[in-house]
């Protein structure tokens, strides 16, 4: 039975949530849930993947999918939001009613620059002339720590980092100050620093400006730190919601017992690592062409790795860690051999890598990306999906069972290959993406970001699955995360890299035990801790 937050706020302010109940072409996603948030106050609402958080954030937008049918009630300051006309709503969206999504290049029009985007939002709501517009958007971009100096309203989606773009988001968001604010995952892809920071103005900004702010989030150390009151929701119910301190330390209900458990998960990891080198980086330097400043002005350059060495074992497991915009996305590109170095060397037992290397080289190195959908051509079944290394590798003769092979070594089932990836979850498309890159039979993965957008229970069982393959097939990983819990569970050794630079690297322990180095003590101060005595 769904449990009501029996929170009594300010008659009428806020946003209310009365039994809203929601079905999308007959099948019941939402069933009956009450949530209220007060003016100045942030309700965090967590559960698995597929819960219904975000279903329940675009219910009270009002941006469901066509074949949806809302029962209940939604109220904003005294506004009934299920009443208004469409007309009505689009008014709203923006000026009262704010969205930062969780993956920003989607929310990002590719083809307009960042202050554009941000002065657009004033803009429309006429908020603002256009000259105040634009002023209004480079102090937005500021604040949400895009200095002009390095990153100009001028510059577009695609040149700026993840976390980088998701900032963009935020200061689109609060552009205006509405009296919601409603946070999908707003951190998911941000370094821990830029986390605090972040998590910070938004704290900030419901207190001064009287917001109230729906935080999602799969980060329970988040909640735990910056929300007020939460909600746990599991297959569309509220089954316990309170105010923070007491929601964690009772943890009356199991699945709020079972979501604690998982974010505490630490893989059991067999000591595989041997001495013998596998990957070697020599004084790796990649430098960057940036636009003129003005017609009669030459180009600068941005050196975005700066002169990193480094030696990853076979069996190993290898941490990177950093800021976002700090050259660790850049130097996995160059690890693999998709953008060419200025200077130094990268060798693969030997061998020296580079975008121009072969095939059987290439085959050697694999990747899994943070987000698996948008690396899968959604009009192919899984099986094509996995099969893609062989167009460049030459397809072998038994690539039907290394297909099937791949699948069942994720505990998937060979009878998956026929579906297509938005027939899964999240998860399971992470599985996939790790099924493709075993495909060739690599001895190096690179994990960019692999388990960030996995909720706690999913990430815990995506480690203990890395965790075992490393075992079974003698893998070597490249693990790049800005979540330093999870680099502290699954890597023998970590590198931690500052401006291009590796700054401080040691057995992971030690390094998170007793760092040396002031940018890594800086990390760790500013990565969430789950606070159980709230």
């Amino acid at each position: 039975m769904a449990m009501a937050d029996t929170a009594s706020p300010q008659a009428e302010q806020g946003l209310q949530l009365d039994k809203l109940s929601l079905a999308i072409h007959g099948t019941q996603i939402l069933q009956d849930v009450s949530l209220t948030i007060a003016p100045g106050q942030i309700l965090g609402l967590v559960g698995e993947s597929g819960s219904g958080k975000s279903l329940t954030a675009f219910s009270v937008a009002r941006l469901l999918p066509e074949g949806s049918v809302t029962s209940g009630q939604v109220t904003l300051d005294g506004t009934d939001l299920t009443a208004l006309s469409e007309a009505d709503m689009c008014a709203l969206r923006g000026l009262r009613l704010s969205m930062i999504f969780q993956e920003p290049m989607t929310a990002l029009n590719p083809v307009k620059t960042i202050g554009d985007q941000v002065a657009e939002t004033l803009l429309i709501h006429r908020a603002a002339n256009r000259r105040q517009a634009y002023a209004r958007a480079a102090d937005l971009l500021a604040r949400v720590g895009l200095d002009p100096e390095r990153i100009p309203p001028g510059r577009y989606p695609h040149e700026l980092s993840g976390g980088q773009r998701q900032r963009v988001c935020i200061a689109m968001a609060i552009a205006l100050q509405p009296q919601l604010l409603i946070a999908d995952e707003p951190t998911t892809a941000l370094d821990v620093t830029t986390q605090a920071r972040i998590l910070a103005l938004l704290r900030d900004l419901v207190r001064e400006e009287g917001m109230a702010c729906l935080l999602i989030t799969h980060d329970l150390a988040v909640v735990s730190q910056l929300a007020d009151r939460i909600a746990v929701m599991q297959k569309g119910q509220i089954v316990e919601a309170g105010p923070t301190g007491q929601v964690i330390s009772k943890r009356e209900h199991p699945y709020t017992r079972a979501l604690f458990a998982a974010s505490a998960h630490q893989p059991r990891r067999a000591a595989a690592a041997t001495q013998a080198p596998l990957l070697e980086v020599r004084e790796a330097r990649r430098d960057y062409r940036l636009p003129r400043a003005s017609l009669w002005q030459a180009p600068g350059h941005l050196r975005a790795v700066d002169g990193v060495s480094f030696t990853l074992r076979k069996g190993e497991s290898l941490g990177l860690v950093g800021e976002s915009g700090c050259g660790k996305s850049t130097l996995s590109r160059a690890i693999l051999g998709l953008e060419p170095l200025q200077a130094g060397t990268i060798a693969l037992e030997g061998a020296p890598v580079a975008p121009e290397m072969g095939a059987d080289l290439r085959g050697r190195m694999q990747v899994v990306f943070q987000d698996p959908y948008a690396s899968f051509n959604p009009r192919h079944r899984v099986a094509r999906i996995l099969s893609e290394p062989f167009y460049l590798t030459g397809r072998p003769p038994d690539a039907e069972q290394r297909i099937a092979a791949a699948l069942e070594a994720v505990e998937m089932s060979a009878s998956d290959g026929l579906k297509y990836p938005h027939e899964f979850s999240g998860g399971q498309r992470q599985r996939i993406a790790i099924a493709r890159a075993l495909i060739t039979r690599p001895d190096l993965i690179v994990l960019d970001e692999a388990v960030s957008a996995l909720d706690v229970s999913v990430r815990a069982t995506v480690l203990d699955l890395l965790a075992g393959l490393q075992e079974r097939f003698g893998l070597s990983y490249l693990f790049i995360s800005h979540d330093l819990t999870v680099v502290q569970a699954i890597t023998d050794r970590v590198l931690v890299m500052q401006k291009g630079r590796i700054v401080e690297e040691g057995p992971t322990r030690a390094v998170f035990e007793a760092p040396r180095h002031a940018y890594t003590q800086a990390l760790l101060a500013a990565a969430p801790r789950l606070v159980e005595d709230a």
